[in-house]
């Protein structure tokens, strides 16, 4: 297929640009900036000069354009807020950013259309033990600093399925790890403050599994369906840390529950309330996919896969 890409130089979109041209679909990028058009030429896709959140521009360099399919995976991760609001720039993303590039779709001849999504859009709260598959209700509050972030997530899911001229999916992956993530094991990347505890349980998924599972996704997904992109172990968030500083060779940020909230609320309610546990036995059975890292310490490396 020809894919119209957006989010092609982020943390999933490098190996994602990769796992297409590999499955032999060709790949065109949204770029922002001559930066941006720059990696893009060397993961071997084309540029396309355009920013998703600026419509008139975006359909101006679309002009002529065709694609068979549209993927989102814009967000604006790499530097959390220290408050949530509205405004919030991935909120921006997953909200406007979805209806222009659905807009987009349209203007291409774009016939299908994949979405980024999260599990933590079940909500940031205690779920208990019991493993969440996709028919459980997505987008549940909790009352308190991430809100806004489950709101995000509805709307890009909301818009997507409502949207008649694409067969649409939405992706639910679980937190990313791996290289460009908060969470990568390349040695001298930044450690991530983590809870001293432990913290709360969470479903993970290393990037390369969750781009190779997007690729399934275009060629199999079911219009109209959520899928858990996730690998078989939910782990602490502590245990990430651990494993990371572990792999780059370095120490971590451990830092008391208490002062977690006080630095950044959102994440206190992320990695200390927040107990998930979903299924990605669906991905599984309609997908055939399956992760290779069966779980982070695999996708670590410290220990065979």
């Amino acid at each position: 297929m020809r894919v119209l890409l957006a989010g092609a130089t982020g943390a999933i979109g490098r190996p994602l640009t990769r796992a297409l041209r590999d499955g032999g679909h060709q790949v065109l990028a949204l770029a922002r900036t001559d930066r941006s058009a720059a990696v893009v030429h060397t993961l071997g896709a084309q540029p396309v000069r355009a920013d998703a959140l600026d419509r008139d521009g975006l359909l101006r360099a679309l002009h002529g354009v065709s694609a068979d399919a549209v993927i989102h995976q814009l967000t604006a991760l790499k530097a959390p807020r220290r408050t949530l609001t509205a405004d919030d720039p991935s909120n921006v993303l997953r909200e406007r950013g979805t209806t222009n590039l659905l807009e987009a779709a349209e203007a291409v001849g774009a016939a299908r259309f994949l979405t980024q999504s999260l599990v933590l859009g079940y909500g940031y709260r205690d779920h208990g033990e019991r493993f969440l598959t996709e028919e459980d209700p997505f987008g549940v509050y909790g009352g308190n600093v991430a809100d806004h972030v489950v709101t995000g997530l509805v709307e890009a899911e909301g818009r997507l399925f409502e949207a008649g001229h694409v067969a649409g999916c939405a992706l639910r992956y679980g937190v990313f790890y791996g290289p460009g993530t908060w969470f990568d094991p390349m040695p001298g990347s930044r450690a991530v403050p983590v809870p001293r505890s432990g913290g709360g349980t969470v479903p993970w998924v290393h990037v390369e599994d969750a781009a190779a599972a997007t690729v399934a996704a275009l060629e199999k997904g079911r219009a109209g369906e959520a899928y858990h992109i996730v690998d078989e172990r939910p782990s602490t968030w502590g245990e990430l840390g651990a494993a990371r500083s572990a792999a780059a060779g370095g120490r971590g940020l451990r830092l008391p529950g208490w002062a977690l909230r006080l630095v950044v609320p959102y994440l206190g309610a992320l990695m200390l309330d927040t107990h998930l546990r979903v299924s990605g036995a669906k991905a599984a059975r309609e997908l055939g996919w399956t992760p290779r890292y069966r779980d982070h310490r695999t996708g670590m490396g410290l220990r065979p896969a």
